[in-house]
């Protein structure tokens, strides 16, 4: 297999399965609402909060103008072409609907070609597993210039409230409510949607596509023939036709036979010949190992769409375009806006035909290649979250989840600085999953801080300080392991994503996290009962609907998971599906708000059942049902109000943790947060732990005191922070300003350590110094093997001054 950087560094040493080499920087500020992030591959994100005039002022475009891929004009679509256009002169919207291989999608590609756009232009996008925010993020940075800004919902609808373009979202499977919260972003636009089922039903027009006319499915068969068909073969595609119910694909696939069969031996396939035109194709392409590989790999990822380049790295095929171009001439490959994708009914019969899906290690380590790499944008991260969505399920079902585990490492700054949260939660959502069947506690503490912060970025503010808060807790669980002693007192904690210790003296918050998660679309897949903390039952591969490897289709199975009560508080119940219990969190499926309840005095209960998928490689489409229940006594309602109180305050201590700014506060002796930033960003209670939920007496000194040096560390941070929220984040000039930064960090960092007078304080903050100033060498040389391992040296410091200052 071509490798995807040649001068890559391969990981050695005892983190070599955990690490992830970095090729340039993937630290830069991006904006989402009123908040600054600035992402961090090793050690997680950090948020500051933006007043008014900081914000972004996004400029608008002359026009906006994103046209789909040019494809084959569609047959025998005139009245369809006529109709579809009088609802777009209306004003929309409109919905194409209509079985997989009737032709929506060349209709529309077509469509938004020649039909004339709104005033403000035309915005072709694909829709296959997209949010509703990520589409409305791709819809802004089309109609508006705003570099690295994702503005908030309010804030959008403003910036769209007059923007006047006709956007086409194709094979968008959103709800009815979801098609009305995306039009919501842009009320003057005009929407047109395809999809398999009807769900517009409130206004506009709703076409439902259906087969070709006998005239148009002949036409049909002879352009895809040749040009001609001959008379003999007449009434031969007539009964084609009728056999196929009118569906474009079919015939496309009859013709693609026929053209195949060497001349003289036959025409067209007859009748009789319709439900082995698959098994027929393939076994003429048997012999081809480039080809049957490139199935083999597609079939794999289940339909999500791959660009050609990736096909070639990983298939070793050496014109990857021309294959699938042919694949999808013969009916078996479809085109998408980012690539190519099985079409669905192949999938089985490839499966049957092959011994195992695509090697998860290959995939894995291809994508966290290229997920690392410096060219690598995240606008073509976010493209391809489906692939990796899908490649981290093929490593999951594979039983490596630590493979998923450096994949989601890999790719999730870059789609955080994709601004596309829908895409990235997802992606989170798996490496938390995987984390835990690794027994990873360091990558599920990164996983739980960066879904914290997203939730934060989406308006979701308790779920951000519950989240905040575990990952903490984990910190502290590391951090306790390796320390002879902790340190006394329940009010303060700082978190350590990926490798930076926490202290807190109290209980672990009491925040269910698997029913967030669950909630959220993870973990209601696996069988089995975690135990304890951080143990999750590994994913079962059943057969599913679609067939799995080298075997015919079964049946899905079932599986039960449960998850006992945390820290013997009571228990937890996802709202929606089911159940009471004393603390209810809402699924983060559109961005609503989270809800928290104090009464109750049963026992909660979740139950999840996941429909009838495609088959069972990657283990995301399985056949299979299963129940989850959460066991534990119900507590009173001050017992959640406590538990709640727990976790917001574990929160808010998490404000002055390095590299885990929240806010514009720094912690400097005689100064005081700016009240109204501060408290956008989370709100600050004035009240001590209760002494029942901690091991030792609540402390009456001030919890924020620290050993000399430590908060001028801290000061020193916090002004790095300050340079990277105004520095480029494209080079050229990016790199020059991140080592301009790192070197300035360093001289700060040396005047800190003049300071302290504890020698293990200062010995620390002078060695993160030290490495510090490397990397900023580093940078300046273009040395990526350096860059990364002086990455992870300033991280490791970092943990190290946590350790010791907190």
């Amino acid at each position: 297999m071509p490798e995807i950087d040649d001068n890559a560094p391969t990981p050695v040493g005892p983190r070599a399965a955990h690490r992830i080499d970095v090729g340039g920087s993937v630290t830069g500020p991006v904006i989402a609402g009123n908040h600054n992030v600035v992402v961090d591959a090793q050690n997680g994100s950090q948020v500051t909060v933006l007043t008014g005039s900081e914000r972004p002022r996004p400029r608008r475009r002359e026009r906006a103008e994103v046209l789909p891929r040019s494809g084959s004009e569609p047959v025998g679509r005139e009245e369809a072409m006529q109709a579809l256009a009088a609802a777009v002169r209306a004003g929309g919207p409109v919905q194409l609907w209509g079985p997989p291989g009737v032709g929506k999608t060349t209709l529309l590609r077509h469509a938004a070609r020649l039909l004339p756009s709104g005033p403000d232009g035309v915005v072709f996008l694909g829709g296959a597993h997209r949010d509703v925010e990520d589409l409305a993020q791709d819809v802004f940075e089309a109609c508006y210039e705003a570099p690295g800004y994702a503005p908030t919902r309010a804030e959008l609808r403003r910036l769209m409230a007059s923007v006047r373009v006709t956007v086409y979202v194709d094979d968008a499977g959103l709800t009815s409510d979801q098609l009305l919260e995306l039009m919501d972003t842009a009320p003057q636009a005009t929407f047109v949607f395809t999809g398999v089922e009807r769900t517009l039903w409130s206004s506009g027009t709703a076409l439902e596509l259906s087969g070709l006319s006998q005239t148009a499915g002949l036409r049909l068969l002879a352009r895809e023939w040749g040009g001609t068909l001959p008379e003999s073969e007449h009434e031969t595609a007539a009964d084609l036709w009728e056999a196929a119910g009118g569906l474009p694909l079919p015939l496309l696939r009859a013709a693609a036979v026929a053209r195949s069969r060497p001349e003289g031996e036959g025409g067209l396939p007859r009748v009789g010949e319709v439900a082995a035109l698959l098994p027929t194709l393939l076994d003429q392409l048997a012999e081809d190992e480039s080809v049957m590989g490139v199935l083999q790999l597609l079939a794999t990822l289940d339909g999500v769409e791959l660009a050609a380049s990736h096909v070639g790295a990983l298939t070793g095929v050496a014109e990857p375009e021309a294959v699938c171009d042919r694949l999808v001439r013969l009916g078996l490959v479809r085109t998408g806006e980012y690539g190519y994708g099985s079409v669905a009914d192949t999938v089985p019969v490839v499966r049957q035909r092959c011994d195992a899906p695509f090697s998860a290690e290959r995939l894995c380590d291809h994508f966290a290649r290229w997920g690392a790499l410096r060219d690598t944008t995240p606008l073509e991260l976010a493209a391809h979250g489906g692939v990796l969505e899908k490649v981290a399920e093929v490593a999951e079902s594979a039983g490596r989840p630590d493979l998923a585990v450096r994949l989601a490492r890999a790719a999730s700054p870059g789609l955080a600085r994709s601004l596309r949260f829908g895409v990235w939660g997802r992606l989170l959502g798996h490496g938390w999953v995987a984390s835990r069947a690794a027994g990873d506690r360091r990558a599920e503490a990164y996983f739980l801080h960066e879904e914290a912060v997203r939730a934060l970025l989406i308006g979701r503010r308790v779920v951000y300080a519950a989240l905040l808060a575990q990952s903490a807790w984990i910190g502290h669980e590391l951090g306790a392991a390796g320390a002879s002693s902790a340190p006394s007192g329940g009010a303060g904690a700082h978190a350590g994503g990926g490798g930076v210790g926490a202290h807190a003296g109290s209980g672990q918050p009491g925040f269910d996290v698997p029913h967030y998660m669950q909630g959220n679309g993870f973990g209601s897949a696996h069988s089995g009962a975690s135990a304890g903390h951080g143990s999750v039952a590994q994913p079962s591969l059943g057969s599913g609907g679609g067939g799995s490897w080298g075997s015919t289709p079964g049946d899905g199975g079932s599986g039960a998971h449960a998850v006992s009560g945390q820290g013997g508080s009571g228990a937890h119940a996802v709202s929606g599906h089911g159940g009471t219990g004393t603390q209810a969190v809402t699924g983060d499926g559109g961005g609503s708000g989270s809800a928290l309840t104090g009464h109750g005095g049963t026992s909660g209960s979740v139950a999840h059942s996941s429909g009838v998928g495609g088959g069972t490689w990657g283990g995301g489409t399985a056949a299979s049902t299963g129940a989850t229940a959460a066991a534990g006594t119900a507590v009173a309602g001050m017992s959640s109000l406590i538990a709640t109180v727990v976790s917001l305050v574990v929160a808010c201590a998490l404000v002055v943790g390095l590299g885990y700014a929240v806010s514009s506060f720094t912690s400097t002796p005689g100064r005081t947060p700016s009240g109204d930033a501060r408290n956008e960003a989370l709100p600050t209670p004035s009240f001590s732990l209760p002494a029942a939920l901690t091991d030792t007496p609540t402390p009456t000194g001030d919890p924020f005191k620290h050993p000399a040096g430590c908060d001028e560390q801290s000061n020193a941070r916090q002004k790095n922070d300050e340079r990277m929220a105004t520095a480029p984040v494209t080079n050229p000039g990016a790199d020059q300003a991140w080592a301009a930064s790192e070197r300035a960090l360093s001289e700060d960092l040396a005047a800190a350590a003049d300071v302290a007078t504890d020698p293990a304080v200062k010995a620390a903050i002078q060695k993160n110094s030290a490495d510090t100033a490397a990397l900023a060498t580093a940078i300046t040389n273009k040395d990526h093997a350096a860059v990364s391992q002086y990455v992870d040296a300033v991280g490791d410091d970092s943990g190290a001054i946590l350790n010791l200052c907190y």
